[in-house]
């Protein structure tokens, strides 16, 4: 599903609506490359740790149960709220890159799930967070891949064929902004940032949901009006979802959980 995962200005007003329905379904499948995240930035118990557009909170979730001081940052009201039920051990406020409202050396290391695309020319994003963590700290950033895998692109496919108007692309994937979509362009990215021993790589993981959830979820995202160019009519809805249960198939395992293949690029450098 990850090909309608992120949104510009128009559509992140609506995930301010629907925030908890984002926890749900899109947001779950981003929660794969949460341990990839931390454990390339080193983080443990004392880690000083700066969560950049936390949104549910997962990362930091995750973070403060392995003995980190998190700081968590959103600019959304209604995900700061979710992230603090999540991570209620973290300290949270609403600030956004590409301006962060901490002093230089802050942070031991500054993570950031899939914030590339939301927040502003990517260089500079990259150079604030630089700025914030103390020298030897690390940056850890994922990304969505140029090639995504076959769960990703279900949601799309299960559009198209049931003949569904979809909304532009610029409504739910932002202009990547010098954004790349392969290993080597990241890590020429995080460089150019003035990190050191920049790299990157691509990590790969199965999003596991129950296939009844997963179409409840399916129906649920196009009430809203977010997928297509407008809330299709339960005729549609019905079609849209018989295709989507068609091809989900071959990643259903006996047990009837759904096992959707995702990658994304996993990102590094220190200042």
């Amino acid at each position: 599903m990850a090909d309608t995962r992120q949104a510009d200005h128009r559509g992140a007003d609506l995930w301010e609506e629907h925030a908890a329905l984002y926890v749900r379904t899109l947001g779950a499948a981003c929660a794969g490359t949460v341990v990839p995240l931390l454990d390339a930035a080193q983080v443990g118990p004392g880690t000083r740790l700066l969560d950049v557009g936390t949104g549910p909170g997962t990362v930091a979730a995750v973070a403060v149960a392995r003995g980190a001081a998190v700081t968590a940052v959103d600019p959304s009201p209604a995900m700061l709220r979710l992230a603090r039920e999540a991570a209620p051990r973290a300290r949270t406020l609403a600030a956004a890159l590409p301006r962060l409202p901490f002093p230089d050396a802050s942070f031991d290391a500054a993570v950031g799930n899939f914030v590339l695309g939301h927040a502003g020319p990517p260089q500079g994003v990259v150079a604030e967070l630089r700025r914030v963590v103390r020298p030897g700290g690390r940056v850890v950033l994922t990304g969505w891949t140029d090639a995504p895998a076959a769960g990703q692109t279900l949601l799309g496919r299960a559009l198209h064929a049931a003949g569904a108007p979809r909304v532009p692309p610029d409504r739910l994937r932002p202009p990547r902004s010098g954004h790349p979509g392969d290993p080597e362009g990241m890590a020429r990215l995080l460089g150019s940032a003035g990190l050191r021993r920049a790299g990157c790589r691509v990590v790969s993981w199965d999003h596991r949901v129950g296939t009844a959830a997963w179409e409840e979820g399916i129906v649920r995202l196009l009430e809203t009006g977010l997928l297509t160019s407008a809330a299709p009519d339960p005729v549609t809805v019905g079609r849209i979802v018989r295709h989507a249960a068609a091809l989900s198939t071959p990643f259903r395992s006996p047990d009837g959980e759904l096992r959707l293949p995702h990658v994304a690029l996993l990102a590094h450098g220190w200042r």
